[in-house]
């Protein structure tokens, strides 16, 4: 079974989606609003959201955008507006499946399910990928898990990914636009977004972008991860 995240600020259609997911054998955490949303993923692991439009603090789409920049969890919105092109724009900013209210709770279901095989199928096409290790940096893409030292770093998703993938291209500088692509899934975006990730995983690496250790920007052209001068160089993947 599935975990579920559902964002819903009408507290009847909520309880009614939290009961049947619960019967459904589902582990179901829920919100009633955008900026709730945005802290849930960032530090809970969902299969699946389910995102109305209408919410209190921010539109559905623009919270579409603003959880596409932080995570790739699979997700579904619900909303009651039929407008065609308005779904199509939803589907192009990151959704990943939409549902016209009102519906059963077994479309929902059957929607869910359809959703899940097609997130685990395209992650089963990619080889395991093995250990990486930068210095004193140390990132298992597999468990997710990322050391420093020997210690353990507490990271976001998104800032799981961008270690990730910086540090499976150690010393090469990687352009923003590629960043976007690669990690935030996006083929245009605001590069504020990455540099309030850069920040964060600054801050949980021990250094400032005044004084960094391993992320190095290069003003106009992006980012490279390299090992300190005094650490060892890096491996290739285990």
């Amino acid at each position: 079974m599935a975990s579920v995240l559902v964002v819903e600020d009408d507290q009847f259609v909520r309880s009614a989606l939290i009961r049947h997911l619960s019967e459904a054998s589902h582990t179901v955490r829920s919100v009633g609003t955008a900026l709730e949303a945005l802290r849930e993923v960032a530090h809970f692991r969902f299969d699946v959201v389910i995102l109305d439009l209408g919410l209190p603090d921010l539109d559905g789409g623009e919270a579409l955008k603003m959880l596409r920049s932080i995570t790739d969890v699979p997700v579904i919105i619900a909303t009651a507006r039929d407008d065609e092109s308005e779904i199509v724009r939803l589907l192009n900013d990151g959704a990943d499946d939409y549902l016209t209210k009102p519906f059963s709770v077994d479309h929902l279901s059957a929607r869910i399910a359809a959703v899940l095989r097609r997130s685990r199928a395209a992650g089963a096409e990619a080889p395991p990928p093995g250990v990486l290790r930068v210095g004193g940096l140390s990132i298992d893409p597999l468990r997710r898990i990322a050391e420093l030292d020997g210690a353990g770093l507490d990271l976001t998703r998104r800032e799981f990914d961008l270690l990730a993938f910086l540090a499976g291209r150690p010393g090469v500088v990687v352009a923003r636009k590629e960043l976007l692509a690669e990690v935030w899934q996006q083929s245009y975006g605001d590069d504020q977004t990455i540099d309030v990730h850069l920040s964060w995983l600054r801050r949980k690496l021990g250094e400032t972008a005044a004084r960094p250790r391993y992320l190095h920007t290069l003003r106009g052209v992006g980012v490279k991860l390299q090992p300190p001068a005094d650490a060892p160089a890096a491996e290739p993947p285990a």
